[in-house]
């Protein structure tokens, strides 16, 4: 077949960091080419190479497209040629139109006039290839996650694409949404246009990718030709990680006591539309070295919920009752709520929960500075110290404490997030999306934090939309739709079945 890309002994370094080392990738015309590896493993940077982000003469190594040797100043060196990326923190302007949005920097305009019936128009065309039904004039902030990533694909096509890269564009959809995506991605193959997929969802990988690239430690292991070789997640995860690893879930022998924490009919109003209930009367508890799960599809309110409670970080005219050990405590705001015992990892932990431009330092001391001060003053020793700690005990993969946050993993992102609401030792960790976009390795360590915390006596309450996820690493479980909760299962007595048939029974489906 013939290549339409090809990589060459790509290298790059950072401060202390080799990225990437002779990385070799080629992508065949019309095939779904699938990434995968550990958090730094260098797929991202690869992928920022490739689309010009980071430019020629930044990095070591050659690109083939279409056969000719190409040299990208910069992304829209890229984008002329139809290699258009879309990164996993979608790129689009909340407030704008869809059709906005999609033609953004190359309008359809007549002397300098923007064409607004025809932007409509092909707006509707781009939205009918990607099956979304919606007017273009639709604000995106009123688009759920999944028809956003759609509305990315359409703004894509728009741009005459003909090598999609796909950052873990299911990292924050539910099964239905995913799924969809999923298929539009073969139809894509169908119309002869190339896809890089990157995704730690090994079974998608094996559903729908032509050929399978696995990286570690910024080197290429193997491709694998999914159309002539048996694949199994077996295989792909012992590329992944150098070892098998024979367990998705840390064993734990729980050790529940009294309730830790509750909250009783807890409502909220949509932050802009008064009146509009987007939480219901929610009662929950919480007990002493239990971990709890909150399941629901995408838009049940689960984040919603999580915010509100976390110092009315979300919504407006937030009423209900939160208690601490039998006593009531006061949520009003997040400082009163860290004050309390409450801490809330956030499912954006890059618009959120870190400070890119700050180092690991600054960002696992950040919720606690009261415990590196000495009378007020940083006392950059102590600092330090608990930064070091912290980074070994998480096995934080960096060149150091001083390494800028922005330029790490999501893996190790996501454990910096973890470290600086230890740090903050808390009673109760309302942990939203925890594992979102990082490996199956990093996974592993991360269930492993949340069992010590419970171990240890603490509350965890784990948001996750992977239902096994939550079957694997939690004690009882709570079923979230449409801002109320509707059901209560101990998790030796749930299933996938059981979660789903309980939210097709609040809408009137269930047999």
């Amino acid at each position: 077949m013939t290549a339409i890309l090809e990589m060459r002994g790509i290298s790059k370094s950072f401060p202390g960091v080799k990225a990437l080392r002779n990385v070799n990738l080629r992508v065949e015309a019309g095939e779904i080419h699938a990434i995968c590896g550990e958090n730094g493993a260098g797929k991202s940077t690869l992928m920022k190479i490739l689309s010009g982000v980071y430019p020629h003469g930044a990095y070591e190594g050659d690109i083939f497209y279409d056969g000719e040797k190409r040299q990208f100043a910069d992304i829209s060196d890229s984008e002329r040629l139809g290699i258009i990326i879309i990164h996993q923190e979608l790129a689009l302007v909340p407030l704008l139109s869809i059709a906005e949005n999609i033609f953004l920097g190359h309008e359809p305009a007549t002397m300098g006039v923007i064409d607004w019936d025809e932007a409509f128009r092909r707006t509707r065309e781009l939205l009918a290839k990607v099956g979304l039904n919606e007017a273009p004039d639709t604000l995106i902030t009123h688009l759920g996650v999944g028809k956003q990533q759609l509305v990315e694909i359409a703004k894509a096509l728009a741009k005459k694409v003909r090598l999609l890269i796909l950052d873990e564009p299911t990292a924050s959809l539910n099964d239905s949404d995913s799924e969809a995506l999923l298929e539009l991605l073969k139809e894509f193959r169908s119309q002869g246009i190339a896809s890089i997929l990157i995704s730690h969802k090994l079974n998608e990988l094996a559903e729908v990718a032509d050929s399978i690239t696995v990286m570690r430690d910024g080197t290429t292991v193997e491709t694998i030709d999914a159309r002539t070789e048996e694949i199994s997640e077996a295989r792909i995860i012992k590329s992944m990680v150098g070892r098998e690893l024979s367990e998705r879930y840390p064993h734990r022998e729980p050790r529940i006591g009294d309730t830790l924490f509750e909250i009783r009919d807890w409502r909220v109003e949509h932050p802009l539309h008064a009146g509009r209930e987007v939480i219901k009367g929610v009662s929950l508890r919480v007990r002493q070295g239990e971990v709890v799960g909150i399941a629901g599809l995408m838009g049940a309110g689960r984040t919603e919920l999580a915010m509100s409670v976390f110092g009315r970080a979300y919504g407006r005219n937030v009423t209900g009752q939160a208690f601490m050990q039998g006593r009531e405590i006061d949520l009003s705001s997040i400082q009163k709520a860290v004050a309390g015992g409450v801490a809330y990892l956030t499912e954006d932990r890059k618009g959120l929960g870190l400070v890119l431009g700050e180092d690991i330092k600054s960002n696992i001391t950040l919720a606690n500075l009261a415990g590196v001060a000495w009378h007020g003053v940083i006392d950059d020793d102590r600092e330090t110290d608990v930064a070091e700690q912290y980074r070994s005990k998480l096995n934080i993969r960096s060149s150091g404490i001083l390494q800028k946050a922005l330029n790490l993993s999501g893996g190790n992102q996501q454990k910096v997030v973890l470290s600086k609401w230890l740090f903050a030792d808390p009673k109760v960790l309302i942990l939203d999306e925890p594992t979102r976009g990082i490996d199956i390795g990093a996974k592993y360590e991360i269930y492993t934090i949340i069992n010590d915390l419970a171990a240890s006596g603490k509350a965890v309450i784990v948001i996750s939309s992977e239902m096994p996820e939550l079957l694997g690493i939690c004690d009882r479980l709570y079923v979230m739709n449409e801002g109320r909760l509707i059901d209560e299962m101990p998790v030796r007595e749930a299933s996938q079945e059981k979660i789903m048939a309980a939210i097709m029974r609040q809408h009137g489906t269930a047999p």
